[in-house]
């Protein structure tokens, strides 16, 4: 898959930022800067979220690269495992994320929050009851609107980077420890099928 438009150019002053914070500027925003608009509400939108605190940052950057994996995000996986390690996160845990339910890194909070992610990106969502009040109980009402809103989010900016053609920009070829691939496991939820590799 290549960007299926060409990438526009960004504002100096924004450029300039991205590359001091990434070395590189993002394709996501080359893409959608053809509508400034569009673009500047869903970067503010990043940086709000951003700030939000009700919910641990390991658990959402978790939640952020399952959504990736499942949806076949490649760019959304390997930022989110880029992030980890600036982060200081667990990256022996980070980079099992697209691997989970094979792996046995997990706490029994983390893979219900990765099981979480995962129904809620399915179509039709498939959160059931028991896992919704589970997590309820286990991070209160505050964090638990804020995982929910999160995965939202990044539902919709993994469709929107996928359909636009972004791919994967190498950011987390800096990290020591490999990612995982995501396969397919039985008992995925909603039976989805694999996503891609950030390859």
């Amino acid at each position: 898959m290549a960007l299926r438009l060409p990438k526009a150019q960004l504002p100096a002053e924004l450029s300039e930022n991205m590359i001091k914070g990434f070395g590189a500027t993002l394709e996501p925003v080359e893409a959608i800067w053809h509508n400034p608009a569009v673009a500047t509400a869903n970067l503010d939108f990043s940086r709000r979220i951003a700030e939000w605190d009700a919910l641990d940052e390991g658990l959402k950057s978790f939640a952020h690269m399952a959504v990736a994996a499942q949806v076949g995000c490649g760019w959304c996986l390997d930022v989110g495992y880029f992030h980890a390690q600036n982060q200081g996160l667990d990256l022996a845990k980070a980079s099992q994320v697209p691997n989970w339910r094979a792996a046995e890194v997990f706490t029994p909070l983390e893979r219900e929050v990765l099981e979480y992610a995962e129904a809620m990106t399915v179509t039709p969502p498939a959160v059931t009851d028991e896992l919704y009040d589970s997590l309820l109980d286990q991070l209160g009402a505050a964090a638990m609107v804020e995982l929910t809103a999160y995965v939202a989010f990044v539902n919709m900016a993994t469709r929107n980077n996928t359909a636009n053609g972004v791919r994967s920009q190498g950011f987390s070829d800096s990290c020591d420890i490999p990612l995982a691939r995501h396969t397919a496991a039985t008992g995925n939820a909603g039976g989805a099928p694999a996503g891609a590799s950030p390859a």
